[in-house]
Formats: C-alpha cells, structure tokens, sequence
C-alpha cells in the first residue's frame, strides 16, 4: 500500500510533463507576389524545367575546368567556410548540452568525516573521536520539466543549431560565386591588358610616323604632341590593367585558401569560358523556401517563439529532486563489506514565484519583442531574395542585346578609325580626328569586354540567388 501514492505522483508527475507553453507556430504569410516582374527588361518565362538551380550542381553549371578545380580547392580550403562549418559544430554541441538537462545527472562518489567531541559535550562524558567513510551515487537539482521550461529552452537550442547549419548553406553558395566571379573578373582584366598592348604598339607605331614624317618637314608639331598624348594614356592604361590582373591573382588566391593551388587562365579567354545560360527561374515559393538565408531566418523565429515557452514557464512552480543512495561505515575497511549501512537522502524542492521585482514579466514582453523581431527580419529575408532574383532576371533579360549593340559599335567605331587614317594619310583629314576615333574604338572595346563579363556575371549570380551552389 505504501507504493501507491509513490506512483500515484509518479503518474502525476509524467502527466504534467506534458505541458508546454510555447506558443503555436504559424509561418508568416509570404509577403511578396506570387510571380516574378514582367516587362521590357525581362526574357519570357520559360516552360517549366526538369532541374531547379537548387539541384543544379555546381560542377554541371560550371563546365570550365579551371573554374572547377578553383570552387574544388576553395570548397575544401577557404577559412570562411571553414569557420562557418566550425560554427555549426559549437551550435550542435551546445545543443547537446541544453538537451541534457531533460535527463537527471548521476554522480558517484566517495567520502570520509573525522568528527572530535570534547568531553563537556560527550554523552560518555569522555573526549570521543568519530570517523565516517560513504560511498554513493546521488543526483543533485534535477528539475522536473512540468511546466516545459528546459524542453522550450531544448527547442530555442535545436533552432539556434539548424540557423547556424543554413548560415554556413549560405557561406558555401556565396563562396562558389564568388570564386567564380573573380575568375571572370581575372578573365576580362587579362583580354583588357592584351587589347592594351595592342593598342599601344599600333600607337607606338603611329608615333614614331608621324615623328620621322614632322622631321622631314611634313606635318606639325601638334601632331606629334597628339599622338605622344595617345601614346602616353595606353601607358597608363597598361600599368592600370598590369596591376589590376595581378590584384586578381590574389583574391583568387584568397579564396581558394590552399599554396599549392594555381591560377592559371593559359588556356581558357572570356570568350570561350563555359557557363551553363539556360537556368530556369522557377517560381518565387519554391526558391524563396529553398535559399538558406530565408530558411535561417524561419528557424530563427522559431527559436525566438520557443523562448516565449520558456518566459511563461518561468511564472509557474519549479520542482527539482536531490537524492543519494550508498553505504556508510566508521571504518573505511568495513564500508564494503555486508555489515555496512545503507545510508539515503532525499530531498525534494518546491519553487514559487512570488515576487520577482517585474523580471519575469519583462521577461516575457522580451521575448515577445523578440519574436516580432525574428518574424519582421523572416519577412524582409524573403522581400531580399525576391528583388536579387528579380534583378538578375532584368539583367538576364538586357545583357544580351547590350552585348549585340556594343558588338555593332565595336565594328563602327572600327570603320571610323580606318577612313580616318584613310584620309589623314591623304591629306583630307588632321590627325586629331584619328586620334578622336582611335580613343573611341579603344573605349568601345572596353566597353564590349565589359560587358562580356557583366553577362557571365550575371549568370553566376542569378545561379546563386536562385539557390544554387550546394550540390
């Protein structure tokens, strides 16, 4: 009879256990419309594809093998990355540790007390000396959940830990473009300095024509100046580009993170590097619920609606259980032996609210901010990804025909330049109208390389906003 009400309580107890105050989570409406912009700037929607961005991998996306073997070594070297995953590990273990205040801890121990009583105080009314060795096992404040209290703080740990595995999602897409974007940037730089050098050895040439012709007595002196001044500015130019490829090299280098990784670009040009273009934009649901940056967020605001759970619970009784069981003896010989005591303890504590001085209120008005918080920054994840995506979809949509136009501008500049020299050389023209269309071919090229790569920029990044980058 005397088991009953034990397990009467026991019942009672595993019933209250069920309690849980966090708060019904409800996901935000998306706040976003439902389908992509539409206009001028933008292609025709696709039919629907066979392959998302998110299951594109990057290797299929990336055709260049230098591109490959690059995002390779970054992916297994770069010290972002590296802290991102090392991250989640920290997150995983100090969830862990939360978890594991919803199982009691048991400790075993041992001990001894030596105790002195004068003889005033003896019962025998001599001078006694006492000795006490235990050994046993106890568990020390273990807090019955009733209220959910540890479980709520359990779930805001979990959450916390799957934020931090999409933070370092997100770390891995974003290093994969910009290692990839950095290539094209070392890409474009080199074809720049190669039409540099070209540049500069026609207008070396032209220089030192016109200087042979200005010593002969044919031609003025501010021919030659003009062209000194052309000569000059290719200079520039190509120190400017000289620089620029070489700066290139080393935030390639930094990304990769690994010495014994190479840049090498001898045999791969901008014009000829492979970029998967026919990339399906799918629908705004199924790449905003897909982009790492967006999922983090909603787990964050699951965390901060778990710490709600956890600010009520704290408005309501705790329970926490110290116990021990072992043996006791005077002589540290006899402790283990069959005449040795059973020595126990139990002492069960009840905790209530009373007064706390408002904290526990605030407590809970500060995870409710806190909650509103998390549910403003989830909304403003999503409205970020939706306009990335967007205007990478405008530039997809434009790049093209800017590239076609400035193509067709390359070409007439060109022919200007030559009927110019045609006619300086017959003596219609200056050579200040040579040197106008020169500097407006050189531009036009510029610009046309420029453009290049914007175009296969815009590829790389439309693929990582869309998701892409993972796999």
């Amino acid at each position: 009879m005397r088991k009953q009400p034990f397990i009467a309580a026991l019942m009672l107890t595993t019933f209250l256990g069920g309690c849980n105050m966090i708060p019904e989570y409800l996901r935000p409406a998306s706040p976003v419309a439902a389908a992509w912009p539409s206009g001028a700037a933008y292609q025709a929607p696709a039919e629907l594809a066979a392959k998302s961005a998110v299951e594109t991998g990057w290797q299929e996306f990336f055709r260049s093998q230098n591109l490959q073997r690059l995002i390779g070594a970054a992916l297994e070297n770069n010290r972002d990355l590296r802290v991102a995953a090392l991250n989640v590990e920290a997150a995983r273990a100090a969830y862990r540790v939360q978890r594991a205040e919803l199982v009691p801890s048991v400790q075993a121990g041992t001990g001894m007390s030596r105790q002195g009583v004068p003889e005033n105080a003896s019962s025998t009314g001599r001078d006694a000396i006492s000795s006490q060795y235990t050994a046993n096992v106890a568990t020390t404040a273990f807090e019955l959940d009733v209220f959910g209290r540890i479980r709520s703080l359990n779930e805001k740990a979990l959450q916390d830990y799957l934020a931090t595995d999409e933070a370092r999602k997100s770390v891995q897409i974003a290093l994969v473009a910009e290692v990839a974007n950095a290539y094209l940037s070392l890409l474009a730089d080199e074809k720049l300095l190669k039409l540099t050098e070209e540049t500069l050895a026609a207008q070396q040439e032209s220089f030192t024509l016109i200087e042979r012709s200005f010593d002969a007595g044919i031609g003025s002196q501010l021919d030659v100046s003009q062209a000194r001044t052309s000569v000059e500015t290719a200079r520039t130019n190509l120190a400017q580009y000289k620089r620029r490829v070489a700066q290139d090299k080393n935030a390639l280098a930094l990304l990769v993170g690994a010495a014994d990784v190479t840049v090498d670009t001898a045999n791969e040009t901008l014009d000829d590097t492979l970029i998967m273009e026919n990339l399906p934009a799918g629908l705004p649901s199924d790449v905003l619920l897909n982009r790492p940056d967006v999922l983090q967020a909603e787990y964050t605001l699951k965390g901060a609606n778990a710490n709600i759970g956890a600010a009520r619970a704290a408005f309501f009784p705790r329970i926490s259980l110290t116990g021990s069981l072992g043996l006791a003896s005077s002589s540290l010989s006899d402790l283990f032996k069959s005449g040795s005591g059973l020595a126990w303890s139990f002492a069960p504590q009840l905790t209530v609210p009373i007064f706390e001085g408002g904290a526990n209120v605030a407590n809970l008005e500060l995870a409710e901010t806190q909650q509103k918080i998390a549910v403003a920054s989830y909304e403003k994840a999503i409205q970020t990804a939706f306009r990335e995506v967007a205007d990478e979809l405008a530039a997809r949509g434009t790049y093209s025909d800017q590239l076609q136009a400035q193509s067709a501008l390359v070409g007439a500049t060109q022919n200007a330049y030559d009927l110019s020299q045609l006619r300086y050389k017959q003596g219609v023209d200056s050579y200040l109208n040579v040197l106008d269309a020169q500097r407006s071919l050189y531009s036009a090229q510029q610009g046309e390389i420029q453009v290049q790569q914007q175009r296969l920029s815009n590829l790389v990044t439309l693929y990582k906003t869309l998701g892409g980058g993972l796999k």
